[in-house]
């Protein structure tokens, strides 16, 4: 828990911290939305066990685990208030590296605040396995409001918790890059980023070094989180990953899973993530 504290203290942003005027006015003036009713978007009773099994924080009540995640999200909103921000891209170097029970249990954690409403999106549009984590089968999603014109409303699923609303994946498709680019992506985006002030949307997006998704879509986020695995995830790797995105968009920080089990530590990344 100490290492992923640290963990997101790492990285300094290229792009410094200067704050858009346009919406810091926003940030400090937050009110306490009222309570919500879903009437369009779905909502779905997924079973306590379910949620435990796929370590999602909403079914733990306490523990390292949950207090984690919760030292996360008081980073990540500070930083998101403090310049304006509501779009976050999470993303990890390499395949299998913790990204989408991240990006999920941001999420949550997030939709748990009385403060703002979260909306998830699975856009790991190669392979979209979010809905997997709740124990959903396969379901319309993302690529068919963008292949099929399903209307995204008819799309959007509220799993019962808290503020937190998710739009899945959808089918598999090879060409997600083209599509993440395309018009009507770009747009939805526009949409769902202003559409509610007080809204955070959570992308999940690929691996960094396995597609040109991230470097293609992330300049429709405000910013990027990134996501390793210590035992797994390399010095090289991370160092690779952050030199793609280092002049596209700020990264917040770098979330380590599983700290403990590498050769990589701390003191090697700070030095790695300074030059």
């Amino acid at each position: 828990m100490d290492r992923i504290r640290a963990a997101l203290d790492l990285y300094k942003d290229y792009r410094g911290s200067s704050i858009r005027s346009e919406t810091s006015g926003r940030a400090a003036t937050q009110s306490v939305p009222p309570p919500i009713t879903y009437t369009k978007t779905r909502s779905l009773s997924i079973p306590h066990t379910v949620l435990r099994g796929h370590r999602v924080m909403a079914a733990h009540k306490k523990g390292a685990f949950v207090d984690a995640y919760k030292i996360l999200r008081t980073q990540v909103t500070q930083r998101l208030r403090e310049n304006g921000w509501n779009v976050v891209g999470v993303t990890s170097p390499g395949y299998g590296e913790g990204k989408t029970l991240t990006a999920v249990n941001l999420a949550v954690s997030l939709a748990m605040e009385t403060t703002q409403t979260v909306l998830l999106v699975d856009s790991d549009l190669q392979d979209p396995t979010v809905h997997q984590v709740f124990g959903l089968k396969d379901c319309l999603g993302l690529a068919d409001y963008l292949l099929d014109d399903h209307p995204v409303e008819d799309l959007l699923l509220h799993p019962g918790i808290g503020r937190f609303v998710l739009l899945p994946g959808g089918r598999a498709i090879s060409n997600s890059t083209e599509i993440l680019t395309a018009p009507k992506m770009v747009a939805l985006v526009e949409e769902l980023k202003h559409r509610y002030p007080s809204r955070v949307v959570i992308f999940d997006l690929p691996p960094l070094l396995h597609t040109a998704d991230v470097l293609a879509f992330s300049p429709y986020t405000d910013a990027l989180l990134m996501v390793v695995e210590e035992g797994k995830t390399t010095g090289e790797e991370l160092q690779r990953a952050l030199s793609l995105v280092k002049h596209s968009r700020p990264v917040l920080g770098t979330v380590l899973n599983k700290a403990g089990r590498s050769s990589l530590t701390l003191a090697d990344m700070k030095a790695m993530l300074a030059t």
